[in-house]
């Protein structure tokens, strides 16, 4: 069986104390409905800490207040970034497509672009992930730089159905963001759930 999750690249919070945050012993965490509210944390820790860059440009100056300052980026940049990507797994194999280090969680729908016969990237040396199509089969190449790299191999229907699930995890997760949000972020509540949305290039809330 062929499993498709949306997943953030994940690191080490020690020492992060803005608000509950989970242990997350692994290097990506999948984002769905199912997570807990420490795990909703963890996420939105990680996807405001991929923004948290200091204000240049047009953009207002960083805000003193501790919260505030480590916001800033997710709620003012016009372009957001999620570290991660799709993390594909061949449970009959063992095989594990991983997102590599020129991929992000915001691209996720140019997967959609493989089906139309375009060869999608995702990283470079030392491990060069790609997605490409030939005839009815999307291959998977685990490492395009090695000649013996694994593969996992799928038909177009299958990635399309992938795909649509892909968007159902991204949207419950929005939705747990968003409730997470109201309780944790009372007074960025609205602005964090609208941000999440669009770097999950997910619609707006309400729309």
């Amino acid at each position: 069986m062929i499993v498709m999750q949306p997943v953030l690249e994940m690191y080490a919070s020690d020492g992060f104390d803005l608000w509950p945050v989970a242990e997350v012993r692994s290097s990506f965490l999948p984002l769905s409905g199912e997570l807990s509210p420490s795990e909703v944390g963890t996420a939105v820790m990680r996807i405001a800490g991929c923004n948290d860059i200091d204000p240049d440009g047009d953009r207002p100056p960083r805000p003193a207040a501790a919260l505030d300052s480590f916001l800033h980026g997710l709620l003012t940049f016009d372009a957001l970034f999620a570290a991660g990507g799709l993390r594909v797994t061949d449970t009959s194999t063992g095989v594990t497509f991983l997102p590599g280090c020129c991929d992000g969680l915001e691209d996720w729908r140019d997967w959609h672009q493989v089906v139309d016969g375009r060869v999608l990237g995702f990283g470079h040396d030392p491990v060069s992930p790609t997605a490409e199509r030939f005839g009815d089969t999307i291959r998977l190449t685990v490492d395009a730089e090695q000649s013996d790299s694994p593969v996992i191999e799928l038909g177009v229907p299958e990635l399309r159905h992938l795909l649509a699930g892909v968007e159902r995890d991204l949207a419950d997760f929005a939705a747990l963001a968003a409730d997470w949000a109201s309780r944790y972020l009372p007074g960025h509540s609205a602005a964090v759930t609208a941000a999440v949305a669009r770097v999950l290039d997910l619609p707006a809330p309400g729309s």
